[in-house]
């Protein structure tokens, strides 16, 4: 699906300068996560459906079309990607990519009830992943809150290459 653009848009510009431009290390810590999180423990999809999930949580445009357009660029229906938001009553996931988006959730929200990860849901989880693949989903929850605030602060674009945006 393409992006609805006018000419203005097309104009347009995020609100902050290019960070990797301004702390170079970016691009390279970048890599690392990355290479951190494809370790193979924890399936890339996994790995984009909480990607996704988070983005949709913190309420970011630039984050839910990004990793949407990663999710269908790896082949998943329209159907899974589109019911990440209502995940707990669609029936297109597995009971391990359920807990890995239970498990996003509650980092990400605040719990009326004291602790967000409950002693159930680290139980739950671990029914599903090994030792090394649960820290892989952590590094990969952790991964998406570090660009939480450049997606929030800087507010880059939907469906435009960094090279286009940054001011």
């Amino acid at each position: 699906m393409e992006a609805v653009s006018t000419a203005a848009e097309k104009t347009m510009t995020s609100r902050m300068s290019d960070p990797v431009e301004l702390i170079p290390e970016l691009k390279e810590l970048s890599g690392w996560l990355f290479r951190a999180t494809g370790n193979r423990s924890v399936p890339r999809t996994t790995i984009g459906l909480v990607h996704l999930r988070a983005g949709q949580i913190v309420g970011n445009t630039y984050l839910t079309v990004l990793h949407s357009g990663n999710l269908r660029k790896a082949g998943e229906s329209e159907e899974r990607i589109v019911a990440v938001a209502s995940w707990r009553d669609a029936p297109y996931f597995t009971d391990a990519e359920r807990a890995a988006l239970a498990l996003v959730e509650a980092v990400l929200q605040p719990s009326a009830h004291g602790e967000r990860v409950s002693d159930e849901l680290y139980a739950e989880v671990s029914r599903h992943y090994d030792a090394k693949a649960l820290a892989t989903l952590t590094v990969a929850i952790g991964q998406v809150n570090f660009f939480i605030p450049l997606a929030l602060i800087g507010k880059p674009l939907p469906g435009m290459s960094p090279a286009e945006q940054w001011t």
